[in-house]
């Protein structure tokens, strides 16, 4: 039986374009495991999330433009206070495009589009750095990088040379990053994240309507794009689902300022 994995598995290198590899450098154990986390949902470490959401981060920074100017002296003032999540150091840049999304990792790794940054006001902007953080603190982002892992889990487990997950190529770091920046979060998850930001926003001396602010942007400029939407907007296409998130957000700042 193990035999006939290693044997599928290596069909799997083949007609991915992965090349060939020694059977050398192939650590069978890895193998094994990649098989028996498809099948039976092994649970990762979050030391193994980490270093995964790490080369992942890595990887989307090569691709894009890393932002050194105005940008990010905003950001850094904005977040100079903040310093960690939980206890895991923020890892934090900006990038330079027209795309309108900011995301999160496990590993502490935050990337905000300069898109988002200019229509967003520094409260609003808060707020939705807020909500993000709170996808890591619930571990909403280890567990969407979780689901990433177990969809290429023999592609990872191939690239295994003495860690769990060793130096992944750059094709598969790819699909990774396509992969995660693509996964959707439930509704529960995002309530939460809203009350995180909601939350984020107010100790960090901004308004209690921040984030119903931002949720009201972000649905404006979804129902207003001429194109195809992308980034944050895409998650924010589904206009009831987001107006009751609005909702939500408002009764919890009208609740506030009523104390």
């Amino acid at each position: 039986m193990k035999r006939s994995v290693i044997a599928s598995l290596l069909a799997i290198v083949v007609l991915s374009g992965c090349g060939v590899i020694s059977q050398k450098n192939i650590n069978t154990s890895a193998l094994a495991m990649a098989a028996g986390t498809a099948a039976t949902a092994l649970t990762i470490s979050d030391e193994q999330i980490a270093e995964l959401s790490a080369q992942t981060v890595a990887y989307m920074d090569s691709c894009n433009t890393v932002e050194t100017g105005a940008y990010d002296a905003r950001m850094r003032r904005l977040m100079s206070k903040v310093k960690s999540i939980d206890g895991i150091p923020i890892n934090l840049k900006v990038y330079k495009t027209d795309e309108v999304n900011a995301f999160a990792c496990g590993d502490g790794s935050i990337r905000v589009y300069s898109g988002l940054m200019d229509v967003m006001d520094d409260a609003e902007l808060m707020a939705v750095i807020g909500h993000e953080m709170g996808h890591v603190r619930n571990k909403d982002t280890k567990n969407a990088m979780k689901k990433t892992y177990m969809t290429y889990a023999a592609r990872l487990a191939l690239y295994s040379t003495g860690t769990m997950l060793g130096t992944l190529s750059a094709s598969l770091l790819g699909d990774i990053a396509q992969s995660y920046l693509s996964a959707q979060y439930s509704q529960q998850q995002e309530f939460a994240a809203d009350q995180n930001g909601f939350q984020f926003a107010i100790e960090q001396g901004y308004s209690p309507y921040s984030m119903y602010n931002s949720l009201q942007k972000l649905m404006k400029l979804a129902g207003e794009s001429g194109s195809i939407p992308t980034g944050v907007q895409t998650a924010f296409s589904s206009h009831p689902a987001t107006a009751e998130r609005a909702a939500r957000m408002k009764a919890a700042a009208d609740s506030y300022t009523a104390k």
